[in-house]
């Protein structure tokens, strides 16, 4: 088992953070299990299951915002639960495993992880599962936005950062629907940076300077958790809800969403009081 970070936590009482990390901690290590023996989702049950029987007594009262959910059809940690033994009331983002399938072929970067914020200040996406994120370090705060061209927020950015667009690292999933992202950003002069799986990862490294940006559309659940670590971190992003099929269309404009919308980092998470916790399976 990997390393463990925590991030954020002022004012969260030490046997909470103790026990969110042993969760975290006893999701990777059960995932571990499963490195490069082909079954993903043997690997994410794994997890979960460890990451829940850790949670079922911990100390607050948690109520799962972000959970496995409808989208993995998940027995457990689902959307809108309740976990811990009572006390100080909590909003709570999980991913037992982030990198699923790094795990199956025993590949590096997959993580567990956990966020919290106080009740009632995470963003619900009510089933809507992709979202376009930019996201990045303090630097780019009133400098990117989600709404200019792509060769702008480098050129902004850049200047910004004291760089030239060509020292500018751009990370970027590794997806079909990319395709035309990436051919943009290259052609502005920016190295792309492809990885298959790892959102969260991603958006960590961006928001604390390791790379210039994170752009695309990933999954919603890993935004939300996300945006708990960029708080953290001080750093910037910005979403929209992006449903990928007129099915998963249909149902966020009847579930009342605006497409539009251009979520702040301040409507993702609306507290600077975050919690943080992931483990390196």
């Amino acid at each position: 088992m990997g390393a463990t970070t925590v991030l954020g936590g002022t004012g969260y009482e030490p046997e909470l953070v103790a026990a969110l990390t042993r969760a975290t901690e006893e999701a990777a290590l059960a995932a571990r299990a499963w490195v490069g023996r082909g079954d993903k989702d043997a690997a994410d049950g794994a997890a979960v299951a460890a990451m829940r029987s850790a949670l079922v007594d911990a100390p607050f009262d948690g109520f799962v915002i972000i959970g496995e959910g409808e989208k993995d059809a998940a027995p457990m940690l689902t959307n809108g639960e309740r976990l811990g033994s009572g006390g100080i009331p909590y909003d709570i983002a999980v991913d037992p495993l982030d990198g699923t399938r790094l795990v199956a072929e025993g590949l590096p970067g997959s993580i567990a992880v956990i966020a919290l914020a106080p009740r009632g200040t995470m963003f619900d996406p009510v089933g809507v599962f992709y979202m376009d994120k930019v996201i990045c370090a303090a630097v780019g705060r009133g400098v990117v936005d989600i709404r200019r061209p792509v060769a702008d927020n480098l050129t902004a950015l850049a200047v910004a950062s004291g760089k030239r667009v060509s020292e500018l690292v751009v990370v970027v999933l590794d997806k079909p629907r990319h395709v035309r992202l990436i051919a943009e950003i290259r052609a502005a002069g920016a190295t792309v940076t492809l990885v298959g799986e790892g959102d969260i990862t991603a958006a960590v490294r961006a928001a604390s300077g390791e790379v210039d940006l994170v752009l695309g559309v990933g999954g919603t659940p890993e935004g939300i958790v996300a945006a708990c670590a960029i708080r953290a971190l001080g750093g910037f992003m910005q979403a929209r809800l992006a449903p990928q099929s007129p099915e998963q269309n249909l149902r966020a404009l009847t579930g009342g969403h605006d497409l539009e919308h251009v979520l702040e980092l301040e409507e993702l998470v609306a507290s600077d009081s975050v919690l943080f916790v992931s483990t390196v399976v």
